[in-house]
């Protein structure tokens, strides 16, 4: 692999800013994050093994609701699936590619604790995303939280950033045309320390009665009640061969990394 690599250059600003030695009552400065953001936005889809034959819209559809199929196995024949590419993985942080067919979906999910940096290397997607209304506001098992994003990005545009309790930490994609998004994720789910992907379904705020108004009427539309939901098990994803430039690790902070 090219030393000089752009994914090589990630993965040690990386380990600089991520590293275990980072506490978490001194996390990353916004500053360092600005650092990842600046040199995720210049890396292409070339540099990260995605050739021109990955970018053709092969306009599968990647989320099926029970109503379309209730065979799996007619569902996996006529799906496209979303295809996880894993570039680097480490107790601190992960770097990794979404690859999306047109219409595909990664439902409403948070990111517990995490710092995600996300890239679209090409197409199209749509990102809706919310931050949770501190203090907590609940009713009926829902949890209210205010919309950050709503909009369709494309390529190329900025990398986007979510921090634990803002930026939208809480998101939803879909694919409105065939897309790949590279991420990182700081530091990455894992069970064994609670921090477990939970999903959900978002509500309009006028959805639930309360005896207590949270917002004024005229405000309503930025706020939802989200719901915790069970995890789909009609989101079609698979694990993929990364043909990218892979990392080469020369100092690893002891027991954390895993090299790819």
């Amino acid at each position: 692999m090219a030393k000089g690599s752009s994914v090589q250059a990630l993965y040690e600003l990386c380990k600089k800013t991520f590293s275990p030695s980072s506490s978490a009552a001194a996390p990353p400065s916004t500053a360092a994050i600005g650092k990842i953001a600046s040199l995720m936005d210049t890396i292409s889809p070339i540099e990260v093994g995605l050739k021109a034959d990955n970018l053709e819209d092969n306009r599968g559809h990647g989320f099926f609701s029970s109503s379309i199929s209730n065979n799996s196995n007619r569902t996996a024949r006529w799906t496209q699936p979303i295809t996880y590419l894993d570039i680097y993985e480490c107790n601190s942080f992960t770097i990794c590619i979404f690859c999306l067919p047109t219409s595909s979906v990664i439902p409403l999910h948070d990111h517990p604790g995490m710092t995600v940096l996300s890239k679209i290397l090409y197409g199209s997607m749509h990102v809706k995303s919310y931050d949770w209304i501190e203090p907590a506001c609940l009713t009926q098992n829902a949890r209210l939280a205010k919309l950050h994003m709503d909009t369709v990005l494309t390529a190329p545009c900025p990398t986007t950033v979510l921090y634990p309790r803002s930026g939208g930490n809480l998101h939803c994609f879909t694919a409105v045309t065939s897309c790949a998004v590279l991420d990182v994720l700081a530091p990455p789910y894992s069970e064994e320390v609670g921090r477990c992907c939970t999903y959900y379904h978002d509500y309009p705020y006028s959805t639930f009665t309360s005896d207590i108004r949270y917002v004024a009427n005229e405000n309503e539309d930025e706020y939802a009640w989200l719901k915790a939901a069970e995890a789909p098990d009609n989101l079609y994803m698979h694990s993929g061969r990364y043909t990218g430039p892979a990392v080469q690790e020369e100092l690893c902070f002891p027991g954390s990394c895993t090299i790819v």
